[in-house]
């Protein structure tokens, strides 16, 4: 079976691609992230995601492609990855005692047809002290992670409950990606 050429650099999405058996090779996606404000956060994800995959197609051949972004989104804000530990707190202090939802925009892109979906998790942080924020920002799992907090790490520490597919919060929408691949190469990767 022809791997899919993953459009990311992140360390989660290729461990969550290994764990479900899905051969893959990566590629660094050139495009950039541009979060206009008022953006529509569905939207966006699904755009990054397209674009990220758009990105590397000229390197996949006949292989698919998969680009994927992930926001957290609480009310009408969106939460990218912290630009330092300043940032990072005033995310958990605003996710704290409040449920949020991960949105995922995912693409797969081959020569002949293009598909965009997007699946959203729902994420019930607990109520947290300034020692709860102390000790999960030290650990600096916030760095690179959309919201500030790691759910597969010490982040699981601040989650009440989760809806949804957990490792869609993790970083790769993986029950949507199995369904796709499923229903567009039903067998070749294992599913359908």
């Amino acid at each position: 079976m022809p791997p899919l050429l993953l459009a990311s650099t992140s360390p989660q999405r290729r461990t969550i691609l290994e764990q479900l058996g899905i051969p893959f090779d990566v590629a660094r996606p050139s495009y950039e992230e541009h979060d206009p404000p008022g953006a529509d956060p569905i939207e966006l994800v699904c755009e990054h995601a397209r674009g990220k995959a758009r990105s590397v197609a000229a390197e996949a051949g006949d292989r698919p492609v998969l680009g994927v972004d992930t926001a957290v989104v609480l009310g009408d804000r969106i939460f990218g990855k912290p630009d330092g530990v300043a940032d990072a707190e005033r995310m958990l202090e605003l996710l704290a005692g409040r449920t949020h939802v991960v949105l995922s925009g995912l693409c797969l892109v081959t020569p002949g047809w293009e598909l965009v979906e997007h699946d959203a998790t729902y994420v019930a942080v607990r109520r947290l002290t300034p020692r709860d924020l102390a000790a999960n920002l030290a650990h600096r799992e916030w760095q690179g992670r959309a919201g500030g907090y790691a759910i597969q790490g010490r982040g699981a520490a601040l989650v009440e409950r989760i809806e949804g597919d957990y490792l869609n919060v993790v970083g790769l929408p993986a029950a949507l990606l199995v369904r796709l691949l499923a229903e567009r190469f039903p067998g070749l990767y294992g599913f359908g």
